[in-house]
């Protein structure tokens, strides 16, 4: 008996952790979430395509483009905003506003984000709405695909899809790259054959992985790749606004005409039309995008039967939780609908969550903001030369190289005078072919909107108070003898 059944389990085939894939072929719906995804999609898909076009004048010489990360001279341009390298911080302040609101967004609303605004969503939904104008609806597709030999028409129709994805891949690859390069200069580059090897690598990428991720690869980018939905759930709580199957109203599912059976006729509306085939009658899944299209394919079958809509909606988890135990050992019907909407409770918007959530994005964005006012047009970095320390000349003074750069964010170039605090009386300054004014400060020229750097000696008489002296270099309007900008560093010596 014991090697029977060792000799069945060596027959058995070895467990796996992957399964095959369940191919969606999501349904066309109507309905007022439908309308307002629709009005999302063309807003962003418009911002999106447009956006490198606009126009922005900042002066003859200065690219004109509205949103421009322009990696040649390293600069980020957002209207008139100008961002250096050395300013990066401003970018790394806005990645933590993004996720500090996405945050915010999912305690409120869910997977807002996912159904209505990410990348993956809007294109997906454009390539579905593609194939739906060609191939037809769910059921169209289905039959076309069970079929064991296609005819030339249904050869015609998937070649004519997939060309139109590839020209919509297209034209996201090219449009992402307008955003690091000027759009007409790129457009016309493009049409004489001229752009280089890099543009068309990157137009390239953009266009494939658009194609392979919103055409084919779809709800196992939500399913599978993204980590969002990973960790999700420790942003929700019990007043998040979720998509809600109402089970104490639809259970147990029947027939219309079954007295005993809940509202849900089991008619599985709302998984036809999920884009990552999901059934949320199940309950709050990794699939579940909260697009909201099961409520409205679900509000369509109520009103043909004649019931209150609302067995599919966005609620809370506390409204479904009260919601239960209001109607439990309840008969389903028009009591049952009403004891258990009676119980049901607006999210609270001030909740500790939230509120951190908005202090924090008050903070970080008050002090980009504080940072952006207060920046001068003109920076200073200073750094001292390690070798050697420092020099004793053969008069007995004691010499420190130092080497400036000058950030200067003006439009037109500058000469500044440099002045320096700290040092003993008699302390020299000295630049390399600079000359120097009525009071013997060496006068350097700026480079407008760029670094100039220059090599400054710093003589100073001996013997020093100590080993380590504090300096301050200045940089100062010759006419005014304003200050326009300093740094601060040490001057080394021999021990006294």
């Amino acid at each position: 008996m014991g090697q029977q059944q060792q000799h069945h389990a060596a027959e058995e085939p070895p467990a796996t952790f992957y399964a095959p894939r369940v191919r969606v072929y999501p349904q066309a719906v109507k309905g007022k979430v439908r309308r307002l995804r629709w009005g999302v999609l063309w807003l962003l898909l418009g911002l999106y395509y447009l956006a490198p076009w606009l126009r922005w004048d900042r002066g003859p010489g200065r690219p004109d483009q509205a949103f421009l990360a322009d990696m040649e001279h390293g600069r980020l341009f957002f209207l008139g905003l100008e961002i250096w390298p050395q300013e990066v911080y401003y970018v790394t302040g806005l990645l933590v506003l993004a996720a500090i609101g996405l945050f915010a967004v999912t305690c409120l609303a869910g997977r807002l984000w996912c159904g209505f605004a990410c990348p993956q969503t809007v294109w997906t939904d454009l390539f579905m709405w593609v194939e739906r104008r060609i191939e037809g609806d769910r059921n169209a597709r289905m039959r076309r695909d069970r079929k064991p030999r296609w005819s030339w028409d249904d050869r015609l129709r998937k070649a004519t899809k997939h060309v139109a994805w590839v020209l919509i891949a297209l034209a996201t690859g090219g449009a992402w790259v307008m955003y690091f390069t000027d759009a007409p200069t790129l457009l016309r580059d493009l049409a004489r054959g001229e752009a280089s090897s890099t543009t068309l690598f990157f137009i390239g990428l953009f266009t494939a992985t658009t194609y392979l991720l919103a055409g084919w690869a779809r709800e196992q980018v939500c399913t599978y790749m993204c980590p969002w939905p990973r960790f999700q759930a420790a942003m929700l709580d019990e007043q998040s606004l979720v998509v809600s199957y109402r089970a104490w109203r639809g259970e147990p599912r029947g027939k219309p005409r079954d007295a005993a059976a809940g509202d849900c006729v089991d008619c599985a509306a709302c998984v036809h039309v999920c884009p990552t085939g999901v059934d949320i009658r199940d309950g709050q899944q990794l699939g579940c995008i909260s697009c909201g299209l099961c409520i409205d394919a679900c509000d369509a079958v109520m009103q043909r039967l004649d019931r209150p809509q609302g067995l599919i909606a966005f609620d809370t988890l506390g409204n479904l939780a009260r919601a239960e135990a209001a109607t439990a050992g309840m008969p389903r019907g028009a009591a049952c609908r009403g004891a258990g909407l009676a119980v049901r409770q607006a999210p609270n918007p001030f909740r500790p969550r939230l509120l951190l959530y908005a202090a924090a994005l008050l903070v970080v964005g008050g002090a980009m903001l504080g940072g952006l006012l207060l920046r001068e047009p003109v920076a200073l970095d200073m750094l001292r030369d390690r070798a050697p320390l420092f020099v004793r000349l053969s008069h007995g003074g004691i010499r420190n190289a130092y080497t400036l750069k000058i950030r200067d964010r003006r439009h037109e170039a500058a000469q500044l005078a440099i002045a320096a605090d700290g040092l003993p009386p008699g302390t020299q300054l000295s630049v390399s072919d600079a000359e120097t004014d009525a009071a013997g400060r060496p006068l350097v020229a700026t480079r407008a909107d760029d670094v100039a750097t220059l090599r400054l000696l710093v003589t100073a008489p001996a013997p020093l108070p100590a080993a380590s002296t504090p300096v301050v270099i200045r940089l100062l309007d010759p006419r005014s003898g304003a200050e326009v900008a300093r740094a601060e560093n040490v001057f080394l010596g021999p021990q006294p």
